[in-house]
């Protein structure tokens, strides 16, 4: 069965199109510059168009979403009542839903009658108990807004978590794992038997580690602070906190990892400094996982800066294990969120037979 991944960003198309169940890639790519001025693709219907030129059939379509909320604790076969209940959801993903949603009604146009299926990043983590995912907050809050953590990179988490398992040739349900999702954007998650007991991000992807360019955790009230004192309003504090800052707003250069220790070699103290705290942070949240789940099997390292970056692991694991008598196995697994997708929509439309 040929089943097409779709990645739809707000100005971007990435996809991959696999032969399943035996996971061959026959093909991938990406287009960019969607709907802006110059481009020859004026949305993601005529971007798509072109795409499935590409190829001769199109049996299944899987498509990420970002944030399911609590709607959607698993993949989910495309409906309207899907439909609508992702597009409630992106008044708490304005960023990233509209745009996935783009993605899925100009599938139900070019390919009427293919089932499409969507992967939410936000499900993986829907297994967090209760007192891992309210805030300190009034309860009205989560009640009412369904202010909570969420979490997100839950399909890659997922997906590394599975090849853990694959590899060692040990169940899932019988290791202990912190997989680290160290790209511009950070995350990582403490998976015990398979679920997702804890996550670095929250009710959006600024909370957690320092990322590329967002800040990660901060004081509340700094927020309101910075605010009164430089006369900011809301939305540009919130550009600020997710573009202007991280690892980026620390060295005043870039949040290229690979350029920033290029830097720090040469002597630049605050692209040391960048690194520093950007390593000072996950190794932090590495030591309060290891609390919660009671010991440890294995540590992942997945993403752009966790796969290819030696350094970095390096300067994140020295001495971090010494107080253990078992030493847990460290691991560099390149991530596949596509592949994932693919496979949760083919099991998904093909039920095994009982």
């Amino acid at each position: 069965m040929k089943i097409l991944v779709i990645n739809s960003g707000s100005s971007s198309i990435k996809y991959k199109l696999f032969d399943m169940p035996g996971e061959r890639l026959i093909l991938k790519g990406a287009l960019e510059h969607i709907g802006e001025k110059g481009s020859k693709f004026a949305d993601h219907y005529s971007g798509l168009k072109t795409i499935l030129e590409k190829f001769d059939s199109v049996e299944a379509v899987g498509h990420r979403v970002v944030h399911g909320a609590e709607k959607f604790k698993k993949p989910a076969v495309v409906n309207q009542k899907v439909i609508n209940g992702i597009k409630e959801c992106c008044a708490i993903a304005p960023l990233h839903n509209p745009a996935n949603l783009s993605g899925i009604l100009a599938c139900k146009k070019l390919l009427p009658g293919v089932k499409q299926v969507v992967v939410f990043d936000t499900a993986f983590h829907q297994s967090i108990p209760v007192h891992a995912y309210i805030y300190g907050l009034p309860y009205d809050y989560y009640q009412k807004l369904k202010v909570r953590k969420y979490g997100f990179h839950g399909t890659s988490h997922e997906y590394v978590a599975a090849e853990a398992s694959r590899i060692l040739n040990k169940p899932l349900n019988k290791l202990k794992l912190i997989s680290c999702h160290l790209g511009n954007g950070c995350s990582i998650t403490a998976i015990n038997k398979g679920k997702s007991v804890d996550t670095s991000m929250g009710f959006t992807p600024l909370e957690g580690l320092v990322m590329g360019t967002r800040c990660g955790d901060v004081d509340p009230a700094l927020v309101t602070h910075i605010m009164c004192k430089n006369k900011i309003n809301a939305r540009d504090m919130e550009n600020i906190l997710n573009k202007e800052s991280g690892l980026r707003g620390i060295s005043g250069i870039s949040n290229d990892m690979r350029f920033l220790e290029e830097k720090a070699k040469a002597g630049n103290w605050r692209a040391r400094l960048a690194i520093d705290i950007f390593v000072y942070r996950i190794r932090k949240y590495i030591g309060a996982y290891l609390t919660v789940l009671g010991g440890l099997d294995v540590l992942i390292f997945t993403a752009g800066i966790g796969e290819n970056q030696p350094s970095i692991r390096g300067n994140i694991c020295r001495g971090l294990f010494n107080y253990l008598e078992k030493k847990p196995k460290i691991m560099v697994i390149p991530t596949n969120e596509e592949l994932m997708i693919a496979r949760q929509t083919y099991k998904l439309i093909n039920p095994p037979r009982l």
